[in-house]
Formats: C-alpha cells, structure tokens, sequence
C-alpha cells in the first residue's frame, strides 16, 4: 500500500475557517471544505454525468497526447494537486513507462480516505510506479515534506480538472506562485483549463437532472452538523448554480428558504430568505486570459493541447525564468 503523509489542517484551523467564512457578506466556506469521504464520492458521481462532460473531454485528451506529454514533462516526479481520484494520471504513467522511465507520482489530496483508497487502486493499475500520497491543503503547504519520491528529482506539477476555477482571480494567481515555490526551480506545471461555453451547457454541468451536484452541495451542511456542532437543516435550503458574466464564473451556493437562525463552530448564525451560502465556484478563462493570468504569476506557456470542440485547455507552464 503506497504511504499516506498526513498534513490535514488541524480542528482548530477548519473551526477559523468555517468562521471567517460565514462572517463574509456573502457567506462563502473555502471549496475544500466540500470534498469530506461523502463529498469526494459525490464528485466522482458528478463527474459521470452527462451534463459535466469536462472529465470525459480531460480524460480523451490525455489518453490520446499522453505520449506528446510525457516527452514535453521530462523526467521526474509528477505531483498531482487535488488529485480526487487520481484517474486522470494513468495515461501520462503509462506513456513514461513505455518511455523507458520509471514512474514516479505523489497525489497531494484533502480526504485522507479517499486518498489512500485512490492511491491503493493506482498502485494496484501501475505496480511499477513508485506512488505516495499527501494529505494536505494544498493551497496552504508552505512546503512538501520529507520524502524519497520529493528528493533527488525534477517535481512536474499536475493540475487538472480546471480546479483553479475555483479561486478567484487573485487567489488563482497566488496558487500559481504557490505552485512554483512548491516546485522549485525548473519546475513544470500541467493545468487542465475549462474554457467559455454557451450559459445554458454551463449551468447544466453545475446542476444535473440527477441532482447530484445539489447533493454534493448540501452534504456540506451535513458536514458542519457532524464536524462542529451544527444544527443546520437541508430541507431550508436550494441549490443553485448559475452563470455570472462579469465574473466570467459558475457560482454554486445553497439559498435559504427562509428567515432563520442556526448554530455552527460554537457561534449563532443568521440568513434572511434568499440569502445565500456560497460553496464554489468555477471560472471559465480562454487560452489568451488564462496566459495572462499565468504569466502575471511568473509561468509562460510552453505547450498547449485541446480536444476537437476548443472545450478545455492542457497548458504545458514553464517558470518564465527557465530555459526549458
């Protein structure tokens, strides 16, 4: 069984969080908070539904350059960010075998239990791969831990599932600083980018006729009830997700039904009828801004992949200061 290093932020951490974020005007709790053992199963299960094509699309794209990919990464240890789970990497593992390289991989996760679980079944799918997971937030590790995969050997970030929308602008430019400290020098970064589509497709993909993506989103609910004694009640909240064009994102929340009062992490917490409570969201950038973005975070595009439609992007970044 690959080892699990385990960086999870501690109860007091989540508590602070859990509270700046209900005290925001909107109220909106940090995206990792969604991705408990039940959260990540749901987002696998959102991840097979016919409105969310972005998996399907991410995956054919790199099962098809996984060869061109490879050779572009060069050698070294591929650490996956938000690796869930950690499907997407197989066909770059299998193109570095067939290179004649060893494969080296580390999945850097928040659920400890799904991690263990993703990285078993890859072990078992690449016994030659050497694999070890990180439990962690990733857009908070000041540093990568001691370890024998994180020695030694170039660090090749792997970013997909266009997980970045999640941050706003601002804080997208600092994780891809934070990428780059994480990397280290010469350090590369794979990025899977999901690009403007028409509102109608968009906000299916965020709101399934299966009502899946509402169930991801209320067992956030279920998880501040268990995890700081909340007493939060699903049936007075909707799920909601829709297009906003000036920020060019998908915003996801749960809207309360009504005027009501609640409990959580030891505090009292008020929302008028209509408020909402933002979970996510999901920004859509083209080619030309995403580089923008990239570059003003000290990456330059090396290499660009994109599947038939113009869906979604993989950018192959280079720190800009690098010869590679």
């Amino acid at each position: 069984m690959p080892e699990l290093l385990d960086l999870h932020p501690a109860p007091a951490d989540v508590r602070r969080l859990v509270i700046e974020g209900l005290s925001r005007n909107p109220k909106q709790l940090p995206a990792w908070f969604l991705y408990d053992a039940e959260g990540s199963r749901l987002f696998d299960l959102i991840c097979q539904q016919p409105e969310y094509s972005l998996t399907a699309t991410e995956t054919a794209l790199l099962e098809a350059q996984a060869p061109a990919i490879a050779a572009a990464l060069g050698p070294g240890t591929l650490l996956e960010f938000g690796a869930g789970s950690a499907r997407k990497v197989s066909p770059l593992l299998e193109a570095i075998e067939a290179a004649g390289r060893p494969p080296a991989y580390v999945a850097l996760d928040i659920s400890a239990a799904h991690l263990q679980q993703a990285c078993g079944r890859l072990q078992r799918r690449h016994p030659a791969a050497s694999i070890a997971g990180i439990c962690c937030d990733y857009s908070q590790l000041q540093a990568l831990p001691e370890h024998p995969l994180l020695s030694g050997s170039a660090h090749l970030g792997f970013f997909p599932g266009s997980s970045l929308g999640n941050f706003e602008p601002q804080a997208a430019r600092e994780l891809l600083r934070q990428f780059r400290r994480l990397l280290g020098p010469g350090g590369t970064l794979l990025i899977g980018i999901d690009q403007p589509k028409p509102v109608a497709r968009l906000e299916a993909a965020y709101n399934d006729a299966a009502g899946v993506s509402a169930a991801f989103a209320l067992n956030l609910l279920a998880r501040l009830n268990r995890e700081l004694a909340g007493d939060f009640d699903p049936a007075a909240f909707r799920y909601r997700a829709r297009w906003m064009p000036q920020a060019s994102h998908i915003e996801m929340a749960l809207v309360s039904e009504r005027a009501q009062t609640m409990q959580a992490a030891g505090r009292r917490w008020s929302f008028q009828a209509g408020e909402p409570l933002i979970t996510e969201t999901s920004a859509k950038y083209d080619p030309e801004a995403f580089l923008a973005l990239a570059a003003a975070a000290g990456w330059r595009g090396a290499q660009r992949w994109s599947d038939p439609a113009g869906d979604l992007s993989l950018h192959l970044l280079v720190q800009a200061d690098s010869e590679h």
